[in-house]
């Protein structure tokens, strides 16, 4: 096998820690000796062993003079663990290449610096685009110290989001909401409007085998969201955080008993400020949000600038009516020359369902 191929297969192994990494990068090892691969490993959890050492802990021979493949750039500060390139200098092993440098302020060529103060042999940018692809969720965490917001809506063929009577389930086949809790599991946060709650009840839960569930973030400027609803009631099973700008202590200390995390956010222009929010979830090591909000939220978000990416499911269907709803409401957009500018990056087949994936190319912290 060449480099190339060494390096793919830990990118394989980097994506299984799709969804349980979160805010840490997926990434991958594989070590290889005599021209055989004795070990490899992936960073499985969040707070459990990186790539790097379940990679060493897997040999089935000594590593020394081997030569290891990693996605990414060996850490070198303790953090939730210990130093990854320290194991790496124990291990014996003499050449590591690596996808890609670490965005990361604490690592960005400390952990190359320190591999080649002990005469290990470093290369660096084998399959880097590959890896930053995988990771662009990281990357942009790195960079913008917010969220990346994915806004997900499922409509018809005319557009429509819901009948002229509100009625929703369903719009897109079981395929497609497969597809949609898979979403659930890979982002660390999923947003809703209080509108969204107080007519639809939702749980906002994965129901992906073996899936995890996001922390669940209602924008409630008003503070208007029952206390009887399914969120509220599981509140201690999942992570639940409701965004205000009310005072309300009487509520807010109901919410807080039952199990909510209340976070008080300025207002503007008549809702809470969306970006001082997602401010403050970056800041909660969130880095990710699916946001399934309204179509009220959707042009707020927008409008502010806060959305890198949407996913438009459609359905081969029509509901007519011009009293329907469709996924972004607000006041809308005057001129044709001022709309949203989105570039397509991808088409997905469910079933009769089409999934199209639009960058938003006017988002304020958009990447280059």
């Amino acid at each position: 096998m060449k480099d190339m191929e060494y390096m793919k297969l830990a990118l394989e192994l980097a994506e299984k820690g799709c969804g349980y990494v979160n805010p840490n990068p997926m990434v991958g090892a594989v070590i290889v000796k005599n021209g055989e691969i004795i070990g490899s490993g992936y960073h499985e959890n969040y707070g459990d062993l990186h790539a790097e050492r379940n990679a060493i802990n897997s040999c089935r021979v000594p590593a020394d003079g081997a030569t290891m493949y990693v996605t990414l750039e060996p850490c070198c500060h303790y953090g939730k663990t210990p130093p990854c390139t320290e194991a790496i200098i124990r291990s014996g092993i003499k050449r590591v290449i690596i996808g890609s440098v670490d965005p990361n302020p604490l690592v960005a060529g400390k952990g190359i610096e320190t591999l080649r103060n002990n005469n290990i042999e470093v290369e660096t940018g084998l399959m880097d685009m590959e890896n930053q692809k995988l990771n662009y969720i990281f990357f942009h965490y790195m960079k913008a110290g917010i969220p990346y917001v994915v806004m997900k809506y499922a409509m018809t063929l005319d557009g429509k989001t819901a009948t002229f009577s509100g009625k929703s389930k369903w719009i897109t086949g079981e395929k497609a909401r497969e597809h949609v809790h898979q979403s659930r599991h890979k982002y660390s946060g999923i947003m809703v409007g209080v509108n969204t709650v107080i007519q639809d009840d939702p749980m906002l839960t994965c129901r992906t085998p073996n899936g995890r569930n996001g922390t669940r973030i209602i924008c409630d400027t008003n503070l208007r969201i029952p206390l009887s609803s399914k969120i509220i009631r599981s509140a201690f099973e999942v992570p639940t955080y409701i965004a205000t700008t009310s005072q309300e202590t009487k509520k807010i200390k109901l919410l807080s008993d039952a199990g909510c995390k209340v976070i008080h956010i300025p207002k503007k222009d008549g809702h809470i400020d969306l970006n001082i929010l997602m401010e403050k979830l970056g800041k909660e090591k969130m880095d990710s949000i699916l946001l399934e909000g309204g179509s009220t939220l959707n042009f707020s978000a927008l409008e502010n600038g806060i959305i890198n990416k949407v996913e438009a499911y459609i359905s081969p269907k029509i509901f007519g009516g011009s009293a329907a709803k469709s996924p972004v409401g607000g006041i809308g957009r005057e001129d044709p020359d001022d709309a949203f500018q989105l570039v397509r990056k991808n088409i997905k087949i469910f079933g009769e369902d089409l999934l199209i994936e639009y960058e938003v190319v006017n988002n304020v912290h958009r990447d280059s």
